[in-house]
């Protein structure tokens, strides 16, 4: 939830930044993808370092790291100094979510797994949902730069309390009792410490047969997302005609309905796996929730009305949310001992998605004249991902 508050609140308060700087959409959409591009090529390296120093010290480091830059943020003075920022915000905050998956397969039994990374999902898009409203009442009375510093003191309390109470193992937590430790281990396989093979273990992890459509699956995933963290709110004003009084609650719509997708998709995996098997459980779910998204997010071209159109494109968020919890239980499927390399791997190619989604959006909207063909488009790559799921088989681990 904490390191949602920032990308919401830049999306919401991008306007403002804007005119501030006198920024162009362009540059603004750099701005954007400076941080993306960023949390891309540094998300694997971190989880690299988590797979061995473990969950506790990595996850502090970047939670300071971001309180820090959540800061900076609002002290940037012009666009060079926004983007140099928001490209070491994404260096810090790289490898969070891997590091968290390494903690829930330490900590959470394996029947609970998927429906744990949903109620963790469901966590980040309240947040991001929520602080749209937030940001711009507290924006009408001090401005942007102050609702940055704000929001960057909350992660130095979590931090602290991040610190001193988790553990890497839950047999290193005197809080646990030999009865809750033997719960939490229930059928989790032995997992060995990360080895250290140099190439040949690359080589296995990108020639694994689940690697690519896992990444080529998530990919739309978060370009959609990150098209409604940054795009969105000038989206509904522009081509729908939202005024100040109802943008707040419109813009985070569809992250609100992503809560109730990441909830519904994190008990449906663990149960339809339990019933049908890993490969529908977690592959199968996945495919549903993305063709059921580009058929919405496409039925958003072709409606007139504005609430119909927004209404969509929340249902949209909410079927490819329905999926996290699959997508990222099928790390913990096939990962093994690296968990969180193998989490990274396939968050990166969703960064990719991220790093492209600003720019792409402003270009297609410059070539077309309409708000129309970004939508289109990630409708069509919500297609694409739900025939690359189809080919990921969660029962086929990578490493023991």
């Amino acid at each position: 939830m904490v390191t949602y508050l920032d990308r919401a609140c830049i999306a919401t308060l991008a306007p403002a930044i804007q005119a501030d700087l006198s920024l162009s959409k362009e540059q603004m959409s750099v701005v954007f993808s400076a941080f993306a591009l960023a949390y891309a090529m540094f998300e694997i390296p971190t989880a690299w370092v988590a797979d061995r120093l473990g969950s506790r010290q990595v996850l502090t480091r970047i939670v300071l790291w971001w309180s820090a830059f959540t800061m900076a943020t609002g002290a940037a003075l012009n666009l060079t100094s926004l983007i140099v920022i928001r490209f070491f915000f994404g260096a810090g905050e790289a490898g969070a979510w891997p590091c968290v998956s390494r903690a829930f397969s330490r900590w959470v039994p394996v029947r609970e797994q998927g429906r744990v990374q949903g109620i963790f999902f469901s966590g980040a898009h309240l947040s991001a949902g929520l602080t749209p409203m937030v940001a711009l009442a507290l924006n009408n009375v001090f401005g942007w730069r102050v609702v940055f510093g704000f929001f960057g003191l909350i992660g130095v309390v979590w931090a602290a309390i991040w610190a001193q109470w988790y553990r890497d193992e839950p047999s290193h937590n005197p809080a646990v009792n030999p009865a809750e430790h033997a719960l939490i281990a229930t059928g989790r396989p032995v997992i060995p410490p990360a080895s250290r093979e140099g190439w040949p273990y690359w080589r296995r992890l990108l020639m694994h047969r689940n690697t690519l459509p896992l990444c080529l699956g998530y990919l739309p995933n978060s370009f959609a997302f990150y098209f409604c963290i940054t795009w969105l709110p000038t989206y509904l004003k522009e081509k729908h005609g939202f005024t100040a009084i109802s943008l707040g609650f419109f813009a985070g719509l569809p992250l609100m309905a992503a809560v109730v997708g990441d909830l519904l998709g994190g008990v449906a995996t663990d149960f339809a796996s339990r019933q049908l098997g890993l490969r529908l459980g977690r592959s199968g779910l996945c495919c549903l929730g993305n063709l059921l998204a580009g058929v919405a997010m496409i039925g958003a071209v072709f409606t007139s009305s504005p609430i119909v159109a927004i209404l969509l494109i929340s249902l949209a968020v909410m079927a490819t949310m329905f999926t996290l919890g699959a997508a990222w239980a099928t790390c913990l499927d096939i990962g093994g001992s690296h968990v969180s390399v193998v989490s990274a791997t396939m968050n990166t190619a969703g960064q990719i998605g991220a790093i492209f989604s600003p720019p792409l959006v402003t270009w297609l909207l410059a070539w077309y004249g309409d708000w129309n063909a970004p939508v289109l488009v990630i409708g069509v790559m919500f297609i694409v991902g739900a025939a690359c799921w189809c080919l990921v088989d969660p029962r086929d681990r990578a490493f023991g």
